[in-house]
């Protein structure tokens, strides 16, 4: 992966003071910041560019594939510090050593630091030290072999997964906190042993579901869009550990 030198950095951002912001290539095409980012760390600056994901499947997948270099591009030019990929199963539909590649594409064509939501969840997975996990994903049954196949490629065991069935990608958000919740409950009851919860899917909106699950139960949850924005503000050298978004923002 080509990291940018402290002169690239000075050619892109003449004003080595100025605070850069955080690039996102988010699936929907709208390219909102996710919510997360700014809950979580308020005094960062992101910035986003949409792909116009339509659907979770890896049909779609593929087309958006093709314009992720150019998004990364965007991003670079406009003086983003670091890039993500903001989707997990975008990044993970091909397997372990495809999701490593796209990474380096994204740092290639941005010129700066890259990482996926993909990557982000094996290292916060690591970061709590889980291995055995519970999983709860969005998506329909090709989409979860998929995700299967990158987490035991990743080192990791699905002790039990259970999906919400989404296709749309504009279905996603309207999921709610209570139903995440209980259905965090059903796969944790039916995963142990199991050394944490992963919710997968970035377009979930999941804090609340966080703090809630953790104050009933004694395992870490990791969520992508919490480990995608948390990862990032490490890449960057800007996280410091905080409370009250879950037991991985408290990892320093």
């Amino acid at each position: 992966m080509r990291i940018p030198t402290a002169e690239t950095l000075r050619r892109i951002d003449p004003d080595p003071n100025a605070v850069r912001p955080i690039g996102m290539i988010v699936p929907p095409a709208a390219g909102e910041v996710p919510p997360e980012a700014r809950a979580v760390y308020p005094g960062l600056a992101f910035r986003a560019v949409g792909l116009g994901l339509r659907e979770m499947s890896p049909a779609d997948y593929a087309r958006v594939t093709e314009i992720i270099g150019d998004a990364a591009k965007r991003l670079g030019r406009s003086g983003a510090c670091v890039v993500g990929v903001m989707g997990t199963s975008l990044s993970f539909y091909r397997g372990a050593a495809f999701n490593s590649r796209l990474a380096e594409i994204v740092a290639e064509r941005s010129g700066c630091p890259a990482s996926t939501m993909s990557s982000a969840i094996v290292r916060a997975l690591e970061a709590v030290s889980a291995r055995r996990l519970a999983v709860l994903t969005a998506y329909e049954d090709d989409v979860n072999e998929l995700l299967r196949t990158f987490l035991q490629e990743s080192g990791f065991a699905v002790q039990a997964l259970h999906s919400l069935r989404i296709r749309a990608v504009q279905d996603v958000a309207g999921v709610s906190t209570g139903a995440l919740v209980e259905a965090g409950r059903r796969v944790l009851a039916a995963a142990a042993p199991a050394d944490a919860l992963l919710i997968s899917c970035g377009g979930l909106q999941t804090i609340e579901t966080v703090a809630a699950l953790e104050a009933e139960q004694p395992l870490p949850v990791v969520t992508s869009a919490t480990a995608g924005v948390w990862d990032l503000a490490r890449l960057a050298g800007m996280h410091a550990s905080r409370h009250g978004f879950g037991r991985l923002f408290e990892i320093g």
